[in-house]
Formats: structure tokens, sequence, C-alpha cells
């Protein structure tokens, strides 16, 4: 039985856990390791079981309990070459491993598959983990559904995906216009409409749980993104995801 588990998804911290009865990993760790463990405790997960931190770029908000948690647990981290070298030194922990985009990672019987994706950091990347033959996709801080993204996603049993913001709402808010230029662009974000359209064109894939995740706090809503997906609530098991605390933890 596969566990996978929003512990933090937003701009203020992210952290997604995957794993089986044996090992787990963790996608971005940008909680501090109190909060993770008390968000771990609150899952009725085990820290015991997390063995490796994967991590998809440098901004704070991905990577800012690297150190700390790594060093505190005896947890690998796991971050490309540029990323670390990018990253505020601070965050960095001395048992990182550097990958390149498109390597395979085993960590146990935990495969982590990953890519590289569009956004505004040095290397930023995503990730496919292969568990008991089940496929869970990490898909946040997206600009676009780029080639590597369309490979992946209909692979996947289940995916944190990102609905980050609902486009009126982004363009009538209070962010200034470079900033909603910026979420808005090719290396941004993806909004709740964007990510419905990618679920939306896959056709016979195994997709069927979806956490709709890094939900913006200025520029979207939990049920504008979750309305945004109502076409699909019959065929899908769709989960919103929180900046404060933990989501729903689905087994598969």
């Amino acid at each position: 039985m596969v566990k996978i588990c929003a512990l933090a998804s937003g701009s203020n911290g992210n952290c997604y856990y995957i794993g089986n009865s044996q090992e787990a990993i963790l996608i971005d760790i940008g909680i501090t390791n109190r909060q993770l463990n008390q968000r771990i405790t609150d899952a009725g997960l085990s820290l015991k079981k997390i063995k490796a931190v994967f991590i998809t770029h440098e901004h704070t908000d991905h990577i800012k309990g690297l150190r700390v948690v790594c060093d505190k647990n005896n947890i690998q981290g796991f971050a490309t070459k540029k990323t670390s070298e990018r990253a505020n030194k601070n965050y960095l922990s001395s048992k990182i491993n550097l990958f390149t985009p498109g390597d395979t990672i085993t960590v146990g019987s935990i495969k982590v598959h990953s890519f590289s994706k569009k956004h505004d950091a040095v290397e930023p990347t995503s990730f496919r983990v292969e568990v008991d033959g089940v496929n869970i996709a990490v898909l946040t801080d997206l600009g676009i559904a780029c080639e590597n993204v369309i490979e992946h996603l209909p692979l996947c049993n289940a995916a944190f995906l990102e609905s980050n913001y609902e486009h009126n709402v982004l363009m009538t808010g209070r962010y200034p216009a470079f900033l909603k230029q910026r979420v808005a662009s090719d290396h941004g974000h993806l909004s709740n409409e964007q990510a419905f359209e990618l679920v939306n064109s896959l056709n016979d894939s195994p997709l069927k749980t979806i956490f709709l995740s890094h939900i913006s706090e200025d520029n979207n809503r939990i049920e504008l993104a979750m309305d945004a997906f109502k076409p699909l609530e019959k065929t899908h098991h769709i989960e919103p995801t929180s900046r404060y605390g933990i989501s729903k933890v689905v087994e598969l």
C-alpha cells in the first residue's frame, strides 16, 4: 500500500510525502524540522521511514528546511548541481547528493524519475515517483505543461498538480503588473483552467487521484480550484492541499 500526502503546499512552504510500509521520500522541504515532525504526526505517518528529500528548485519555499531536516534525521538530500550552487548556503546539508535532470535515482524500493520543467529557477526539476507499481507525479511551479510533463503525467496513478491561480482574480488583484505577468508567464505558474485542461486532455490514463497544489493565497481560492475540476468529480478523486497543514492521506 502506497501512502501520499501534502504536508505543506504553497508559497510559504512545500513538502510532499510518498511512501510504502518500508520507506518514504519527501519532494521538497520548505518547512521547518519542527513543522515536519508535527505534520508527520498529524498525518499518522512515520518520520523514521523517510530516507531522502528531493529538491525541485532553489526557491526558499521549497528548500529552506533541507539542512536541518537532513542533518537532524540522518536523511539524504538530492538536488541538481545548478540548484545547489544557486541555493542559499544556509539551507544546504552536508548530506546533499547531486543528480542531473533525466536521471532515475533509486531509494530502497522507490524509483525517482527526474525531468526538467519550465519555471523561473536555475534548473527546475519535477519528479515521477514509482513505488510498488504505482506512479505519482509532483508537478508544481510550472509555467506551462512542457513536453516532459506531457510525457510523464499519463503514466501516473496520482499527481500533486499545480492549480496556482484563477486568471480573473490574478488580473484584478493587488499584485503589481510585472508580478502578474511573471505568474501568468510560461516560466511562472499554472492556473486552475490550465491544470484542468491538462488533465482533461489525457486519454486512457490511469491518473485518477489529483491533489490541487500550490494554491495561491492572493490569486486563488480553494473553492475556485475545486470548481474548475468539477467536470471530473465523477471520474477522479480530487483533493485540495493547504499551506497551513496537511492534506488528506490517500492510499493507492
